[in-house]
């Protein structure tokens, strides 16, 4: 693109184990001030232009109102990503738009405190705002113990609206990390970063195990798939990836051309697949907490130090137990715009997932410290977090037609049409669950189970 940020490896920010060592500080790799951003001086007006390119402010605000413009430069950040992979060898894709492809594929528009995928409200606390998620079957019933009372799922909002009205976002955040909820005080954060890529490498024919689901993991393995990497989808057959029950053309989007395993590692022959096939990985992708691949025997940091580059996506960084959603994440951390009243409403769609996709699979077409492998710890919020740290300063939207949502972004001396959200399509439909499970194994001389 023209007038594209270059790289800098001055603000080189990766959080990374190497032969065992601790991973540092979301604030650099040895702590300290944050590095200055290598987009941190783009004009405001390729910050508006990537904005109205992007199609998020048609998915940002009230169903009955106009589109809003959301904060920060996330449109600018993933433009940057999208050029760092395809520098790569990934596919030549434009940022931007990819932020609000699930939402132009489903066609679900902007639905104010609800999110584009409603499963995920703005309520208010006594002292602010919060973002709670109900995705899950179990959520319901965890949200009722939050609150102490049993609840059926229709009653949940409106009892959860009632208790948030009493409680400071402070003890919001305590609770939903004791009961595994996703959730949290809505508390900016601008000051933090992520880890940022570096100079480009080829992962062609590279083995890339991912135990990734719902957008951001997957994002980054299709990235990596695109780019010549061989791609094995690993799951577990109490836990199958979420996204298989949604939208179809969006799972086969993510999906299409990667193989599928399905292993038990509470089977013993299982697990001893399962051991092999992540120690012949090159790259391993996973976006849940350290725990839970942990519970299994299968640590992180010894993958690492034989030079697997670990690619750890979570909701706010390894070392801490929360969890969380791209809609969730991306408000607790301030990514939500101000309707007419001055309250806030989401931006775009899950917008931290997708941005975490992206950097994930920037980071692992990187190369890597000292050429060996690495650990990157990728806090989705931290990531969002990062996009809020600039801004189009003086842009707004202005209503260009009278029907429709015919809209310019202006900057007041150029003005920019707001795209449509547009989607891309996949190529091939993706593998049924556990497929390809002892092609792959044989092909690797793993033992099948």
């Amino acid at each position: 693109m023209s007038d594209q940020v270059p790289g800098s490896r001055s603000g080189d920010t990766r959080h990374r184990v190497s032969g065992g060592a601790a991973p540092p500080s979301a604030d650099g790799p040895s702590g300290g001030a944050p590095s200055p951003l290598p987009w941190s001086d783009t004009a405001p007006s390729r910050i508006a232009e990537d904005w109205a390119r992007s199609g998020l402010p048609l998915l940002t605000g009230h169903p009955d109102g106009p589109p809003l413009l959301p904060p920060g430069a996330a449109a600018t950040f993933a433009s940057w990503l999208a050029d760092a992979v395809a520098r790569a060898g990934g596919a030549r894709l434009d940022g931007a738009r990819l932020l609000a492809e699930r939402a132009a594929l489903s066609g679900r528009g902007r639905r104010g405190r609800l999110s584009v995928g409603g499963s995920c409200r703005l309520l208010p606390t006594r002292d602010g705002w919060a973002a709670v998620s109900d995705a899950r079957p179990d959520d319901p019933l965890l949200w009722s113990a939050l609150i102490g009372r049993d609840l059926d799922a229709g009653a949940l909002p409106a009892r959860l609206t009632d208790w948030l009205a009493a409680h400071d976002g402070a003890d919001l955040d305590e609770r939903v990390e004791l009961l595994g909820l996703a959730g949290g005080a809505v508390r900016p954060l601008p000051e933090r970063t992520c880890p940022l890529p570096g100079p480009p490498r080829d992962v062609a024919g590279l083995l890339v195990v991912d135990f990734s689901a719902l957008w951001a993991g997957p994002l980054c393995a299709h990235l990596l798939g695109s780019a010549g990497a061989r791609v094995v989808k690993v799951e577990i057959p109490s836990r199958p990836d979420g996204a298989r029950f949604g939208d179809p053309a969006f799972y086969d989007l993510l999906h299409a051309g990667h193989r599928s395993v399905v292993l038990d590692p509470t089977d013993a022959r299982g697990r001893a697949a399962l051991h092999e096939l992540v120690g012949r990985a090159d790259v391993v992708i996973e976006a849940s907490r350290p725990r839970a691949l942990a519970g299994f025997g299968i640590d992180a940091g010894a993958a690492a130090a034989r030079g697997c580059t670990w690619i750890s996506i979570t909701a706010h960084g390894r070392a801490s137990g929360r969890i969380g959603f791209g809609d969730d994440v991306a408000a607790s951390r301030g990514l939500l715009a101000p309707d007419a009243d001055g309250r806030p409403v989401f931006a775009g769609d899950a917008i931290a997932d997708p941005l975490t996709g992206l950097l994930a699979a920037a980071l692992a077409l990187s190369e890597q410290p000292g050429g060996g492998g690495a650990l990157w710890d990728v806090s989705m919020a931290d990531v969002v977090s990062t996009c809020l740290s600039v801004s189009a300063d003086g842009a707004r939207l202005v209503r260009r037609g009278t029907r429709g949502e015919d809209w310019l972004v202006d900057t007041g001396h150029t003005a920019f049409p707001l795209a449509a959200p547009r989607p891309r399509r996949a190529v091939a439909a993706a593998s049924a669950s556990g497929a390809d499970t002892a092609t792959v194994l044989r092909g690797l001389g793993i033992r099948v189970p």
